[in-house]
């Protein structure tokens, strides 16, 4: 997933997968890299990777990279990102909604399978 996310902010340049499918993409990853390394509930997972995007958008409102120094620094620019939209916000919350549906199917699938095995 990371390399799907580098090779997006680094080769596609269309009106629809890097500006919005990446943004997506991103919540998703963001979401899977808290939960590897950090023994924390779904619930506090999504929210935090939640409120995590939506500051370094606000950090992209307020102009971080040129604060910084880093406005000619590629990297800087990809990783932090250097434009703010509204329309961000909305990709944001479509990613974790997946996720929170994805964890939701899968749970419902789980309780059927473990409810329908016979006991020994």
């Amino acid at each position: 997933m990371f390399l799907i996310e580098i090779f997006i902010a680094t080769c596609v340049h269309d009106k629809i997968i890097r500006p919005y499918i990446g943004d997506v993409i991103v919540v998703i990853l963001l979401y899977c890299l808290t939960k590897y390394i950090f023994n924390i509930t779904t619930l506090k997972a999504t929210i935090g990777v939640l409120v995590f995007s939506f500051f370094v958008e606000f950090l992209q409102y307020l102009n971080i990279v040129n604060w910084l120094g880093l406005s000619h620094n590629k990297l800087a620019n990809i990783i932090i990102g250097n434009s703010f939209s509204w329309i961000d916000l909305v990709c944001y919350s479509v990613g974790i909604t997946f996720v929170v549906c994805i964890k939701w199917i899968g749970g419902l699938l789980f309780q059927k399978i473990v409810l329908i095995q016979p006991i020994n």
